[in-house]
């Protein structure tokens, strides 16, 4: 009887703080007419609006669109609040949400036979969650507390996916980029080929064929640019919990700046 109780009080204690954790990420609205778009902010600790910080966009998968202003944190929120990064990188974090019937990047998705299939668009107008981004990139990066000089954005299959969308739309506005198992039309990638990027995708990957990130890394290469590109041999979809595991993901990031 201890022992279950010991067990339950631990438990309790370690999802209450993760739950505290993730409330440091403080809930915001960015309205615009009658649209709104959700997002999660980290600021750093002792925060003073009279110097000047870098900024990470983070951008969540199909899986964690709604509206609760919650599930965006779940893959990556605990990334950016680890003692070493926020002593390290003192960094503003923000981790918008793509409305539940919605996708960040301008991708058409067919079911057949339970499996999806891709097609990226070139150019076009973006959906309503990245148009409502773009406005919040824009608006918060011209705060007189932000870095300029270091922005940057970053992503997971369908986040991985806005992120390229994002790069493309706003080529002038970030200093590096991360994409975990997304993708894009390779007739997009000249717009943001000067932009420093580390793509990341699962050799198995069944959802997102690696393929689509391999012909980015390509079309990079032939362009006269190199990207970095990690391969997961033994991973499926979720390869961001193998980037999330690399030592380098964020001291390589936060190198780079415009």
């Amino acid at each position: 009887m201890k022992k279950t109780i010991l067990f339950l009080l631990l438990l309790f204690t370690i999802s209450t703080g993760f739950a505290q954790d993730l409330s440091k990420y403080k809930k915001e609205n960015f309205i615009q007419g009658t649209d709104t778009l959700k997002y999660r902010i980290l600021y750093p600790e002792n925060f003073d609006a009279t110097k000047k910080y870098p900024v990470v966009f983070f951008l969540h998968g199909s899986g964690e669109r709604g509206n609760d202003n919650e599930k965006q944190l779940t893959h990556g929120g605990k990334l950016f609040l680890t003692d070493n990064f926020r002593e390290t990188y003192p960094t503003i974090v923000i981790f918008p949400q793509c409305a539940e019937d919605n996708y960040w990047s301008n991708v058409e998705i067919e079911e057949v036979s339970g499996k999806r299939f891709f097609t990226f668009q070139k150019g076009g107008e973006p959906t309503k969650p990245m148009a409502l981004l773009l406005k919040l990139t824009d608006q918060f990066v011209n705060q007189s507390f932000v870095n300029k000089s270091k922005v940057y954005v970053g992503g997971l299959s369908m986040g991985g996916m806005g992120t390229f969308e994002i790069l493309r739309r706003r080529t002038k506005t970030f200093a590096a980029a991360f994409a975990i198992c997304g993708g894009d039309n390779i007739q997009n990638v000249k717009k943001y080929q000067h932009v420093p990027l580390w793509i990341f995708h699962g050799r198995l990957d069944d959802v997102v064929a690696p393929q689509f990130s391999f012909n980015i890394y390509r079309e990079l290469k032939k362009l006269g640019h190199e990207p970095k590109f990690t391969i997961y041999p033994k991973a499926n979809h979720n390869s961001w919990d193998s980037a999330f595991a690399e030592p380098n993901l964020l001291p390589w990031l936060f190198s780079n700046q415009k």
